[in-house]
């Protein structure tokens, strides 16, 4: 049995999935004050009656770093960058301390400059007596050797909480991009350590025989272990989980818009022959770049609970959420009202949902039927209006997807994937606001959750390889070792996908079978005078993401 768990900004989702069909779902509201409560409360629903011992399989996608990013609740971050020459640091400068530090590696991984072990004592007693707990040191080129990073922690006094070191977090160059997601990697480990401690609490209580697996932004898993290293890997598993779950449910080889419509937001992707698009820099959060491989979505502040307003005579719709419906007691009407005004949802105070209707329809001069239409024909033209726009964005540039670069490919969706609470009753206004056929699968509802407890584990790593060093690095695992001069592409190829067997098995024995893949390798010479002098070899291999399928529909509890 597989159990998957989704924690959205105002709903959570669970789902129990056994020999391939969905046997029961389960949904409840988010309590912001209290994520565990929220959680235990979803997964006590899902987990009534069933032998512990019988759960293969539990994955969690959760918005709490996201949240702490976004409301600024992270933890104050002591900055220790070593950058070299050519590059003004100030704007790097996102710790609430940061020293600058002397010392360089070049581009090829030698030592240029030593480290000033007077500077770094002097940054540890500024630090301490600021009592800053959570570091990050970072590097210009600490991928392609990691001693000065290593040097400089070391060099610490002990009893940190947190430190991160930029070199474990991915074997990509963008020394920026590096900076700031070690910065946002300690800044949030202590709200994830929490969050994490709350898990394990709760499957010890429950004697569940392993510990659950998170979602990560790139559709696959991270054991519940290796995330507390990484807690940024786990920032939007959210819409993640959308796309992931629009793939059980509704498998595709086409190009596709997939649309996750939420309470606070509605998610947009797409799926180029099948396959979901990603971010091939990084994803941007908090107004940082960073490094964080991730699905491409894109989150729109349209949701089911969006507050209508009028403004010099016209309907706004959002982005805030300022509570539930008015039929569920919140403070305005919402889209959610409308829905109900028209028939098509059966739940809360009907008369306060018409009322909040007919309040705006006065301003407007229309009937409370005609607003509650017009508020859905204009959420729904919204969100057709922004997913062309992203489209026309997208096909400007190289399409990436998790698989491969599609050199000269445009996007052309031949259908609309709809999924969240909302979908099955806004299916027919959005088929009219895209001009495409929209298919809302069975339990669109609870996909999120489905998409998590089907996501499989993924990993990946680079190996760099300079041979007039004699020299191999593979940033992500620390690894640093001897290879001969006439060492080749062939021989680093294989030895990046062997390197990469031992870490599934390592993070992820349970699919230490699942497909490798290469997704970039290059291998130039180096020449010095008119002579080569040596090759400078790039791998990058990866897991490749996937979802388990589904056997057939789900069986309602």
């Amino acid at each position: 049995m597989f159990v998957g768990l989704d924690m959205g900004g105002t709903h959570t989702d669970a789902v129990l999935i056994a020999g391939g069909r969905i046997q029961r779902h389960y949904k409840t509201n988010t309590d912001q004050a209290d994520y565990f409560g929220t959680v235990t409360r979803a997964l006590e629903a899902i987990l009534a009656g069933i032998n512990p011992s019988s759960i293969k399989r539990l994955n969690l996608s959760t918005t709490i770093c996201t949240n702490a990013i976004v409301t600024g609740r992270t933890s104050p971050v002591g900055l220790l960058l070593e950058p070299g020459p050519g590059l003004n640091p100030a704007i790097l400068a996102c710790g609430q301390k940061n020293f600058i530090l002397s010392g360089s590696i070049d581009h090829r991984g030698r030592p240029a400059s030593p480290l000033v072990e007077a500077e770094i004592k002097a940054a540890d007693r500024e630090l301490q007596q600021a009592g800053i707990r959570h570091l990050a040191i970072v590097g210009k080129f600490s991928t392609r050797n990691p001693e000065h990073e290593l040097g400089i922690k070391e060099a610490l006094s002990p009893g940190y909480d947190f430190i991160t070191t930029g070199h474990r977090l991915s074997g990509r160059l963008n020394f920026p991009r590096r900076v700031f997601t070690a910065y946002l990697n300690s800044a949030v480990a202590a709200t994830y350590s929490s969050f994490a401690a709350a898990i394990k609490t709760f499957t010890a209580k429950k004697k569940l025989p392993f510990a659950p697996d998170i979602l990560k932004a790139d559709g696959g898993t991270l054991s519940l272990e290796a995330s507390l290293s990484l807690p940024v890997e786990t920032i939007l598993s959210g819409p993640a989980a959308s796309i992931m779950g629009a793939l059980a449910l509704v498998p595709t080889s086409q190009d596709a818009i997939i649309l996750d419509i939420g309470g606070t937001t509605t998610d947009i992707a797409f799926l180029a022959g099948g396959v979901p698009l990603y971010e091939p820099q990084g994803i941007n959060l908090g107004g940082y770049p960073t490094l964080v491989r991730a699905l491409f979505s894109y989150s729109l502040g349209l949701g089911g609970d969006s507050c209508l307003r009028v403004k010099e005579g016209r309907l706004t719709i959002g982005p805030d959420r300022q509570g539930p419906a008015r039929a569920l007691g919140g403070p305005a009407a919402t889209p959610t009202d409308a829905l109900i005004t028209l028939g098509r949802l059966d739940l809360g105070d009907k008369a306060a949902a018409r009322q909040g209707i007919a309040e705006l329809g006065d301003k407007l001069g229309l009937s409370t039927l005609n607003m509650a239409a017009a508020t859905l024909q204009q959420m729904v033209g919204e969100i057709a209006r922004q997913s062309r726009a992203l489209l026309d964005k997208i096909n400007s540039r190289p399409v990436y997807t998790v698989r491969e670069v599609l050199a000269g490919k445009q996007l052309h969706p031949v259908q609309v994937i709809v999924i969240g609470a909302p979908a099955p009753v806004l299916a027919d206004e959005l088929e009219a606001a895209f001009g495409l056929p929209v298919t809302v699968p069975n339990l669109a509802g609870v996909a999120n959750a489905i998409g998590a407890a089907l996501s499989q584990p993924t990993t990946e790593l680079t190996l760099l390889a300079d041979t007039e060093q004699g020299l191999l690095t593979v940033p992500e695992e620390g690894i640093r070792e001897k290879i001969p001069a006439g060492y080749n592409l062939d021989r680093a190829r294989n030895r990046a996908l062997e390197l990469l067997r031992e870490r599934l098995v390592r993070l992820a024995p349970e699919v230490a079978g699942s497909e490798l893949e290469v997704v970039e390798e290059q291998s130039f010479n180096m020449v010095s005078g008119f002579y080569t002098t040596g090759k400078n070899i790039r791998v990058k291999v990866q897991v490749k993401p996937r979802v388990t399928p589904l056997k057939g529909d789900a069986d309602d509890v």
